[in-house]
């Protein structure tokens, strides 16, 4: 992917509140390679930057509306998603697949250049088989992003990401994980990301493209290793 000169690049995030999101923000917006970020999302977050444009868009399941503010967009960072035993089944299809389906048919439309960097997560099927909704959802959305045609698609399967940034724990898992974690860090270390580190790989392959032989789907050994590939380079 060619990447035009410093600040020209105009990024859209979506799922900015998140723990992911919030750094992919950050990262954005200290990048001297983008230009432009714009933030869409269900409120607002308050951050005032000359790189910032905030759309209030209340309803994923009718993304029609932002596609004025989608065309134009060099690449998109998707980090919206629910926790499983927060939501309903049902919920967890809504959002985890309507939302980004339907929020990429815009930008696809709108911006049919855009490269598309999405979050999903470990065990993502796309066969469909798995017993696990959450790895169905994600296989499913997968599926359908890269059947849409954009130039670029990349998949991020994170095993456990490290909340970098103290906050409530959406379920016990989550809880003991965060207690657990300088162990199952060192005995593990393959099967956990923090989240800012995971954040500065969306948007830094999103704008920058990446070595094609890595293919599309970064599982989260892949994902460490292009977080060290970026710490060297930066």
């Amino acid at each position: 992917m060619n990447v035009p000169a410093s600040g020209h690049r105009s990024l859209v995030i979506v799922g900015a509140t998140g723990m992911v999101g919030e750094y992919a923000l950050r990262y954005a917006l200290e990048s001297p390679t983008v230009g432009g970020v714009t933030l869409i999302g269900r409120r607002k977050i308050g951050i005032s930057h000359s790189k910032l444009k905030e759309v209030f868009h209340s309803d994923f399941g009718d993304c029609t509306a932002l596609a004025e503010v989608l065309s134009g967009q060099d690449a998109a960072v998707f980090c919206l998603g629910a926790y499983t035993g927060t939501v309903s089944d049902a919920e967890l299809r809504t959002v985890t697949v309507d939302y980004t389906v339907g929020f990429a048919r815009v930008l696809r439309g709108s911006s049919p250049d855009a490269a598309f960097s999405f979050l999903s997560g470990a065990g993502a099927d796309q066969t469909g088989r798995s017993r696990v909704p959450f790895a169905r959802y994600k296989g499913e959305a997968e599926k359908a992003l890269l059947a849409m045609g954009f130039p670029h698609v990349y998949l991020f399967r994170p095993a456990y990401i490290y909340p970098v940034k103290l906050r409530r724990e959406p379920n016990l898992s989550y809880r003991l994980l965060r207690g657990i974690y300088p162990v199952f860090r060192l005995l593990f270390p393959n099967q956990v990301i923090r989240s800012d580190d995971l954040a500065g790989v969306m948007v830094d392959v999103a704008l920058r493209g990446t070595d094609e032989s890595r293919g599309q789907v970064f599982e989260n050994r892949d994902i460490r290793a292009m977080v060290a590939s970026l710490y060297a380079a930066g």
